[in-house]
């Protein structure tokens, strides 16, 4: 799952798009090794909690900003890749839903997590090798495009819920004005949810 030096080298910077969102994948995936990798349930509430809270964000980001971005700059073959990223993220968000309502203690908390893990791990794998080369390639007649949109993508994730909530979609045209009243109730019952000590705060407004 690892990122490619190929498409750090195709995004052509630090501050691009693909690097944002290839920095939110592998925060994600080392909130995921947290978990499985720990037999303390503490532990793994905390950082399942953590996990939830990065990927429900980063996904929402991506549908109401990136995916919109394939559209504009990509046309037909965009549309395709946005189509097909939306209804990944549906799966993964319904996964994603019954996990993140689930206690550490539980015996499916583990299993449910990798399950929903594999399927995202694909995901992550085609956006990473296909998508984001594409877009990157279709941004270079478009300067500063790309640090534009990871500007954009990093004050949009603090506007966004921070749960997983599939029945709102993938569309940016309902999902948009949904978010921003569900947001606020995320964050609120985010204050008593634990999270690991030494990770920044899952109060999107520090962020």
């Amino acid at each position: 799952m690892a990122a490619s030096n190929t498409l750090h080298s195709t995004a052509g910077n630090n501050n691009s798009i693909t690097d944002a969102l290839i920095k939110d994948h592998r925060e994600i995936e080392n909130y995921f090794n947290e978990v499985v990798n720990s037999s303390d349930t503490d532990h793994q509430q905390r950082f399942g909690n953590q996990f939830t809270w990065e990927l429900a964000r980063h996904s929402h980001g991506e549908e109401l900003l990136v995916y919109p971005a394939f559209e504009k700059y990509l046309g037909p073959k965009g549309k395709e890749m946005a189509d097909s990223d939306r209804k990944q993220h549906h799966e993964v968000k319904e996964m994603l839903k019954k996990f993140q309502n689930m206690k550490a203690t539980d015996p499916n908390y583990v299993p449910q997590l990798k399950d929903l893990f594999a399927t995202l791990k694909q995901h992550i794998k085609e956006e990473e090798e296909s998508d984001l080369p594409a877009l990157e390639e279709a941004l270079k007649g478009h300067a500063g495009e790309s640090e534009s949109l990871a500007k954009n993508f990093g004050r949009l994730k603090a506007l966004v819920p921070s749960r997983a909530h599939p029945s709102a979609g993938e569309n940016p045209l309902f999902e948009g004005p949904l978010g921003l009243l569900i947001a606020p109730i995320d964050h609120i019952a985010d204050i008593m949810r634990k999270f690991p000590d030494k990770t920044i705060s899952p109060n999107p407004s520090t962020k």
